[in-house]
């Protein structure tokens, strides 16, 4: 008789995890008890064996009470079996745990599953539907829909799945679908169909684990190809009996046993080929057991067997075969992995290894402002060092920091020797200085290069985004001081040759104002100062430039002269254009009426403001119809009147006004008017 046994049968990188983080616990905790909540995994052999050394299985009704009865005297530790737990227990664990150091959690919950957690976590919020291929009963599919904010529906099959669709067809909802990570593949491909039909834009994630998923295929060829099909594992698995389900299909002759004492060889006759297929939670001793009993027993045996048919592999163990699998860690050993997983605190990584590997917030980056969940995503690369391997929590401990630091002072050192300018921004104010990170790196900016003032308040860089350049390094403590002031230096230059060639008279410019004396104002024409004189800011009269312009202020200017050797430049502002007297000229004429404000009052007339920057002079004898002694008689500054132009003197912009030609003009017209004339108004009057 032949026997061929699959490859991926046993123990599966999860189960191992967890089953290795116990026994390892188990020799090296020194008094205290060790809980698992539930069984461990679904395998009596193993649970049997954990109980006869004293790992107790509790419930999670028990949890308060294991709580309470740890002290210092008397640790405990409680282990999350490898299915998980739910989102409620998880949230109970971390705040016994940091309630009290003699209680501690070992989360052995595969990372397959705690990636579907994460799934969940992020897409299925409370306005979402969320389907979960899953066994209602299980451990696992509990612990997921509990990480669920929103509705979700759990289903056993497509055919269960159809009628869920048929009532949420019309939900205006982001749907979501997850399975658990051992359900039957083929069930999976027939439920996304019929969610893609329905949700053209739901979201679909195969979360059936790998290694499961291969181990149903592999089983199903095997099936085909042996008379008779042996499925090990729990009854109680869930993986294991979808083996049996898949094996069944394609070949009739198929048993599930839980050891190898539930072998009947008898059965087994004088079948040619057998073949073996094990579920995730059977170790690789009950798998070399089962076919050890099959070899002694049959009929055939050495019919057709060779030495190598009765090994399970390497050293006749399928569980070192499994063992020797994983690659060991060295700490600071840089590797490579794939995430896993993602949250705020941090990053799981598949080494390869037997240990999961964690790069916590702190190890990640050196900007304090990285977002894990949008730096990393499932199943990207990684690579980061090793800083700490535990066996006994199934955990190492990485850092990319580290790596990112090796590489980035290779670029530092590059940077300083090429003269790089860097972008970056200041994330801290230090004593004699700031920190700026650019480049995956943090500089030191001392006070005197931050372009600031002396003594001047550091805190207004902070949160800026700034360039630097690096002006010196410390190669063996790795430590780089840059400058602002530089680059700020050089750009000026750059700006200034710029501006300098570009030059010429008449050229307009946007400049901001940067002072203001007594005789002008210097402006700011882009790293390149120049001067209003006095006489060039305004037309009108003034007394100081501040009542014409102000700091900040932006400004059109020309240019009125320049000596680039000197690097003076005199720049214009008053234009003809906004001359008050071009704008008179093309508003008014002899003869015309324009309300004008009374400026000044002197004792042979009275200045009037006709436009801003252009008075006209009432002449004492043009105020009133009649004599008067003084306009102060009549008249009061800011007072505003109607006046008649009589006169434009073009050359020396004087301008003649009057009030009793407005004034004779209208009790000329009265007087001209019939006597039995009856205004608009006062037909008005009369009506009411």
């Amino acid at each position: 008789m032949e026997i061929e046994i699959a490859k991926n049968a046993g123990f599966c990188f999860g189960v191992d995890r967890a089953v290795n983080s116990v026994y390892d616990l188990l020799g090296k905790q020194k008094g205290g008890k060790i809980y698992t909540l539930g069984h461990l995994i679904h395998n009596p052999t193993i649970s049997n064996d954990l109980d006869k050394k004293g790992v107790l299985v509790i419930g999670e009704e028990d949890l308060e009470r294991v709580f309470s009865e740890c002290d210092e005297e008397n640790p405990c530790t409680v282990v999350v079996r490898a299915h998980g737990v739910t989102k409620q227990i998880y949230e109970r664990l971390e705040g016994y745990s940091a309630e009290k150091e003699s209680f501690r959690m070992l989360d052995c919950a595969c990372p397959y599953v705690k990636k579907i957690h994460k799934i969940v976590k992020d897409n299925a919020d409370s306005e979402s539907l969320l389907f979960v291929f899953g066994d209602p009963s299980h451990p696992e599919s509990k612990g997921i829909v509990s990480f669920a904010k929103g509705e979700y529906e759990l289903f056993t099959s497509a055919e269960e799945l159809e009628k869920l669709v048929e009532i949420h067809k019309n939900a205006q909802k982001k749907v979501v679908m997850v399975s658990q990570t051992t359900q039957k593949l083929t069930e999976w491909k027939k439920s996304q169909k019929i969610i893609e039909k329905v949700y053209t834009n739901a979201f679909i994630f195969d979360t059936i684990c790998s290694v499961t998923e291969n181990r149903q295929i592999e089983t199903a060829n095997l099936a085909q190809r042996v008379d008779f099909m042996v499925i090990i594992g729990g009854r109680n698995s869930s993986n294991t009996n979808k083996l049996y389900e898949t094996a069944k299909r394609y070949q009739p002759n198929t048993v599930l046993i839980e050891d190898a004492s539930e072998l009947c060889t008898e059965d087994v006759g004088e079948i040619k080929k057998v073949g073996i297929s094990a579920g995730a939670s059977t170790p690789g001793s009950i798998i070399q057991e089962v076919k050890i009993k099959m070899s002694e027993n049959t009929q055939n045996i050495g019919k057709g067997l060779t030495q190598e048919a009765f090994e399970i592999n390497d050293e006749n163990s399928f569980a070192a075969m499994l063992e020797e699998s994983f690659k060991t860690l060295h700490t600071g050993e840089i590797v490579k992995g794939i995430v896993l997983a993602v949250n705020s605190n941090e990053v799981q990584v598949d080494l390869g290894a037997k240990v999961t590997g964690i790069v916590p917030y702190n190890e990640i980056s050196e900007n304090p402002a990285v977002k894990l969940e949008e730096e990393f995503k499932v199943g990207d690369e990684i690579e980061v060092m090793v800083t700490r391997v535990s066996d006994l929590d199934g955990v190492a401990s990485l850092s990319k920091k580290r790596v990112d630091a090796i590489t980035n002072w290779k670029n530092v050192v590059e940077s300083f020797n090429e003269g790089k300018v860097l972008e970056g921004k200041v994330t801290d104010v230090i004593k004699g200085g700031v920190l700026v990170y650019a480049e995956g790196q943090k500089f030191f900016v001392p006070a005197s290069q931050t372009g600031l003032a002396k003594d001047a308040d550091l805190t207004v860089l902070k949160g800026t985004e700034q360039k630097v350049k690096i002006i010196d390094i410390n190669e063996q403590r790795r430590r780089a001081v840059a400058s602002i002031r530089v680059v700020a230096r050089e750009e000026k230059k750059v700006r200034e040759e710029a501006f300098w060639s570009a030059i010429e008279k008449d050229k307009k410019y946007e400049g901001v104002v940067k002072s203001i004396t007594s005789y002008g104002v210097f402006v700011d024409l882009g790293g390149v100062d120049g001067m209003i004189h006095s006489t060039e800011l305004a037309w009108t009269h003034f007394k100081h430039p501040s009542e014409i312009v102000s700091v900040g202020e932006t400004l059109n200017v020309f240019v009125k002269e320049f000596d680039a050797e000197t690097k003076r430049i005199s720049l214009g502002y008053k234009t003809e254009e906004n001359n008050p007297w071009n704008v008179f000229v093309e508003k008014y004429a002899v003869g015309d009426t324009a309300t004008v404000k009374i400026v000044n009052l002197m004792p042979f007339g009275a200045f009037a403001e006709v436009l801003p920057g252009v008075d006209g002079l009432i002449h004492i004898s043009q105020i009133a119809d009649k004599k008067i002694n003084k306009p102060a008689d009549v008249l009061t500054v800011g007072q505003e009147v109607e006046a008649r132009i009589t006169d434009v003197d073009m050359e020396s912009h004087k301008i003649s006004l009057s009030i009793r030609a407005l004034i004779e003009e209208a009790k000329a017209a009265e007087e001209a008017m019939p006597e039995d004339y009856v205004s608009d108004e006062e037909k008005a009057a009369d009506a009411e």
